[in-house]
Formats: structure tokens, sequence, C-alpha cells
């Protein structure tokens, strides 16, 4: 039997279309293994945020090779999108697929016989306006499920790629995001994680005919006209019974509407938790990145949240060393999300790209700076983190466990997005289960009075 092995690099989105190329090889009778065995052929799956990104592809293609020098090595994703012409130049790469092209591989390639000279297909970024539906799981097996219902994105932010990597935002259609997601839930997942390149954005230039699927027949007539979008979505999903949860990967702040606040605090299947890009603290960055909102609008939505929506965990995108970005602007960033009511950071090195405004823009920040601020921002994200940890003590709070093993203990995530763990029992494994936070310890909630009786359909109803 052939053998397949993947390496993808950047988001939660990526892993899930990897997962979508792998049901392509295993339909045709493959094995898939690990990246570091040998295998007949491997794909690499790109991403354009990651920072150097051509050194790191270059790495990666080194690896395969180095475990099979016959094997035939195929370069997607978005970073293979903008700079097929760079890959195919990388010694050892046979194919570069495009974003549109990755969903369709055996349509591209006929064999997979090593020549001299690399295949590049990669459509121009205005056609790509299709829709590839996917999902990947954790490694936990079939627990947490990725599922994508977005891709695209019409924003113009002066420092981002994926508008030229992916093209404009176009959404799933609702009816198949429901069927699959059943299938889903009938599979044994009990959370489903939307995901996308703009989730919020769901229902805007969908792929699919906008008059196939207005609302669903059970909406009040006063919304039998309206378009499809992200609150009526969810709205939809909830309706399916069942033992499981929904969480939203990454929402704009722009697009987190009181409604989507108010199906939150009320149903126990959403999350409590939402993932808010701010990027800047400082309203000049932010002017200078092009994002939609300002540092107000931005501190009043999460206060607002905060206080609709019980012990609600906040996730934080944050940029630095944009260019132009000086000291008090990094500092405004930094006191700015010092007094916000979050739980954690995820803080990015700001770094050159091209094909974007910011590349152009004067003043920039020296990357030994850049890597002070970051660090910086590394060190409030985990005192916030503490800090919201801390919080949680004495609560009872719903966590679903995963299946490994961790000397002894078993982890799992609460829907406010604590990490929680438990001596090993084998019996609580995908489940959703009751347990009262004891103490925090090294960046992990420690659970005690665990009530097995509690673990059976708890989020029903």
């Amino acid at each position: 039997m052939s053998k397949v092995a993947f390496h993808t690099l950047g988001c939660k989105l990526n892993f899930s279309e990897t997962s979508t190329i792998g049901e392509q090889f295993l339909k045709r009778g493959y094995n898939i293994v690990d990246y570091n065995e040998s295998a007949d052929v491997y794909v690499i799956n790109t991403c354009t945020v990651t920072e150097n990104a051509d050194r790191e592809c270059r790495q990666i293609v080194r690896r395969a090779l180095r475990n099979n020098p016959d094997a035939y090595v195929i370069v997607t994703g978005c970073y293979a999108q903008l700079r097929p012409d760079e890959i195919a130049k990388i010694d050892g790469v046979d194919a570069v697929l495009g974003s549109k092209e990755k969903f369709n591989l055996f349509s591209y390639i006929n064999d997979f016989e090593k020549t001299n000279l690399s295949c590049v297909h990669v459509s121009p970024t205005e056609e790509l306006n299709s829709f590839s539906s996917s999902f990947s799981s954790d490694a936990d097996n079939r627990t947490r499920a990725f599922f994508k219902i977005q891709d695209g994105c019409d924003y113009k932010c002066s420092f981002c790629t994926i508008p030229l990597a992916r093209g404009k935002s176009r959404s799933a259609n609702p009816d198949e995001v429901l069927r699959e997601s059943k299938q889903l839930l009938d599979s044994g997942y009990k959370e489903i994680i939307l995901t996308g390149v703009n989730v919020g954005d769901y229902g805007k230039s969908p792929a699919y005919n906008h008059n196939h699927d207005h609302v669903h027949d059970q909406e009040q007539e006063h919304e039998q006209d309206q378009e499809i979008n992200l609150y009526r979505l969810l709205k939809r999903m909830l309706e399916v019974d069942g033992d499981y949860r929904i969480r939203i990967s990454s929402i704009e702040p722009n697009l987190l509407t009181d409604e989507i606040l108010e199906l939150t605090a009320n149903n126990k299947r959403m999350c409590n938790h939402f993932h808010i890009p701010l990027q800047s603290g400082s309203s000049k960055i932010l002017k200078l990145m092009q994002r939609r909102y300002k540092t107000e609008d931005y501190s009043k939505l999460i206060f607002k949240a905060a206080e609709k929506i019980k012990d609600l965990g906040i996730g934080v995108d944050v940029i630095v060393g944009f260019p132009g970005e000086t000291e008090q602007d990094f500092l405004d960033t930094y006191n700015f999300l010092k007094e916000l009511p979050i739980s954690y950071l995820h803080v990015f090195t700001y770094s050159e790209r091209a094909n974007t405004k910011a590349i152009d823009m004067p003043n920039p920040v020296d990357h030994a700076e850049r890597k002070r601020r970051n660090n910086m921002l590394r060190i409030l994200s985990e005192k916030k983190r503490n800090e919201f940890y801390k919080k949680m003590v004495g609560r009872e709070l719903t966590v679903l466990f995963e299946h490994e093993n961790h000397d002894g203990y078993m982890k799992g995530f609460s829907s406010n997005y604590v990490r929680i763990k438990h001596s090993f029992n084998p019996e609580l494994i995908n489940k959703f289960v009751k347990v009262k936070i004891a103490e925090v310890d090294e960046g992990i909630c420690t659970a005690e009075n665990l009530s097995t009786n509690e673990t059976a359909n708890i989020l029903a109803g």
C-alpha cells in the first residue's frame, strides 16, 4: 500500500483543509503516515502568516527527502498561491497547487513520478470563488471537530495577504452546514468549532445560490425575507437535539453582534468563549492597519460581552512592531489590554509581506525592539490567563475530557476555554462532566469532586 504524509502550517482552517485532502488519498487506498516516516508522497500545506515562509518551506521539503529521496513532494496552500514560482525552484518540489487546486489534487496530477521540473497549477486570485467544505479533529480523536463554514476575506487590512491567497469572502450552504454538522455529531464529536478566514462574515457573498435557502421554515415570519447570517445559522444548528456544544473559532469585533451575544448568554450549547482580534490598542496604528473599528469600540464590546455572559473567556490577537508603532503606541496597547477583562493573548510579531500596503510604510520598527515588545505581551498574556483561571477556583465548570493519558491525568477544555486536568478515568473520555476547580497549577486548572452521575446530557434542553 502506498503511503502519504502531511505537514500543515498555520491556522486551524489549514488543518481542517489538510484533513480533506487526506480523504482524497484514503479513498484511493493510501495509508497516511507521520511526516517523519518514509512515505511515497509528501503534501505540505503552507501559510502566508508564518514568518520566513520560504526558508521554512525549504526545511520541510528537505525533511521529507531525508526520509525518502525518491518521494513525490507537493506544496499547496496560501504561500503556494502567492509565491508559486519561488516554491517551484526549491530542490525536490514536484508540484505546486494553489488554494483552489488543492481540493482536486488528483485532477491535476496523473501519477507521482518525479521529474526534473515542477508542475505548477495556480488559479488567479479572482477565480477563487468556489467553496470546499472541510473539517478536522484535534489529536484527541473524535472529541472536538474544526468545521469550516466560510473562506476568503473582503477586508483590506494593510498588513494581510490572505485576501490575495484565498480570494473574496464566500460561505457554505446552510443546508450543507446543518447536514454535515449532524454527521459530525452522529459520528461522536461533542464540540463543533466553526472555522473560516472571517467566520463572522458568514452568509455574505455566499458560494451557493442565494435563492436556495433564505431562512429555515421554522423562523419567524418577519425573518422570511432576510438572508442567512452567522446568527441565523447558529440558531438553526442549535435546534438539533443532543449532547454537544458549539464554539466560534474567531470573530471580528465589528461582526460580534448583540444577537450573537444574547444567543450565547441564553443557550448552554453555545460556548461562553470568544476569540476577538484587536491587533493594536493604539487608534493611530489601527487606522494605519485599516481595521474597521476604534479602540473605544473594541473596549465597549469587550466590557458589554463580559457583563452579559457569565464567566466569559475572551482571547485576543495582537500584532507588535507594525511600521510607525512608537514606544508610546506600544504602551498604549499594553495598558489598553491590561485593563480589559480578557483571559489570554495570541501575540504576533509584525513581519513584512510583499503585496501589502504596510511594506511601503515609513518608520519600520527595529527587529530587536519587535521581539522585546512581543515578550512583554506574552508575559502579560500569562498574567491574564492566571488571573482568569484563579477566578475559576471554587467554581463548577463543565469540561469535555480528551482521550490522551498524560502521566496519569486526563485533560480537557471547559466551555469558557479553561484548560482542566483530572486523574485519568477512561469512562469520562469524550463526555461532558461537571467538575469543581480546586487550584491553578502551572497554567492549568486541577479539578476535584468529580460527579460521574452528571456526565450524560448535561447540555440537553
